[in-house]
């Protein structure tokens, strides 16, 4: 399974990039990854006008959209759509970070899983 993430390169600027999480057979429910240890969770919602720009993540975290859709923006301008359903890992907690904005006048409601170093 492939889950987009935004990372620090190596100059402090943020990128998009994917990471492969392995999968195995998981018998008749499906495939499954292994176990990851998580740290803590947040619930939130962001208004429709939301439109933050550069700032890093506060933590290393797994965002998970639930609700609504968000456009995101790395240093090179390069932008990313992710809506309901998505799940991006974000990494530049560091350097000069990223922007996002709520997009279609819609009310995001998201999670975010923080995930230590070495995890996924």
């Amino acid at each position: 399974m492939l889950i987009p993430r935004i990372y620090n390169t190596d100059v402090g600027l943020s990128a998009f990039d994917e990471i492969e999480v392995p999968l195995a057979d998981g018998g008749p429910i499906g495939l499954l990854s292994q176990k990851f240890a998580a740290g803590t969770v947040i619930f939130r919602e962001t208004p429709a006008d939301y439109d933050f720009k550069w700032h890093p993540a506060p933590a290393r975290q797994l965002l998970f959209i639930l609700k609504g859709s968000a456009e995101f923006t790395v240093s090179n301008g390069d932008t990313r759509i992710f809506g309901a359903g998505d799940v991006v890992l974000l990494e530049d907690t560091e350097g000069q970070g990223h922007c996002s904005k709520a997009l279609n006048n819609e009310v995001r409601h998201s999670i975010f899983v923080t995930v230590p170093e070495g995890i996924l």
